[in-house]
């Protein structure tokens, strides 16, 4: 964990339990079927803080079943992505720790955390797995569109700067979260989206 402390509760709050230490994001990002949530529910069970697992698919869920045209679907789901950008740092800020499951299928996604989080306050976890395997794995869920990992894989990992990197199909999710944990005991610095921040910033 951010070995920075909370700031002191004010007058108003001065009744309310003391926080521990500061907010801390693992960001698992990878195509569907990728294996992210197995992952992210070994984490919870595994790690020693108390955690949160927070994935976008929650958030799309929580949207109104009722039809959305389709001249405004593009908006409404670019709203509900910045939006769950804003829930995980608002989460981490209060001191949480929080693993986020995430596809950033799209370029812009990752330009929005890179502007919103804390850089060293974020492990990011490249989540692979090779192309027949996703497409295996989407066959037998059944619950996702045919090729939708696929036509992911081109701009999910084209950043191509991690902490940490897991093959799901060559490790299965408590060696991935083992590996994971390992790492928070002495992460180095900069971390990789203290690097792409840096890249960012640098181009303009």
């Amino acid at each position: 964990m951010n070995p920075a402390r909370r700031a002191p509760a004010d007058a108003a709050g001065a009744g309310e339990p003391e926080g521990g230490t500061g907010g801390l994001i693992i960001f698992l990002n990878g195509t569907s079927s990728s294996g992210k949530s197995s992952i992210a529910a070994e984490l919870l069970r595994v790690l020693d803080e108390p955690s949160f697992h927070i994935p976008v698919d929650a958030f799309h869920a929580m949207r109104t079943g009722r039809e959305i045209p389709p001249e405004r679907l593009a908006g409404v789901l670019h709203d509900t992505w910045r939006g769950y950008h804003r829930a995980i740092a608002g989460m981490a800020a209060a001191g949480n720790l929080v693993v986020m499951d995430h596809v950033l299928s799209a370029e812009w996604r990752l330009r929005d955390c890179l502007d919103l989080f804390v850089p060293q306050d974020v492990v990011f976890v490249g989540v692979h797995c090779p192309r027949a395997e996703l497409e295996r794995r989407e066959r037998q869920r059944g619950d996702r569109p045919p090729g939708l990992a696929a036509r992911q894989l081109a701009q999910v990992h084209a950043h191509g700067l991690y902490d940490v990197e897991c093959d799901t199909s060559r490790a299965d999710p408590p060696q991935c979260a083992a590996r994971i944990k390992d790492f928070l005991s002495a992460r180095p610095t900069p971390t990789a989206f203290q690097r792409l921040r840096d890249e960012q910033d640098a181009g303009g």
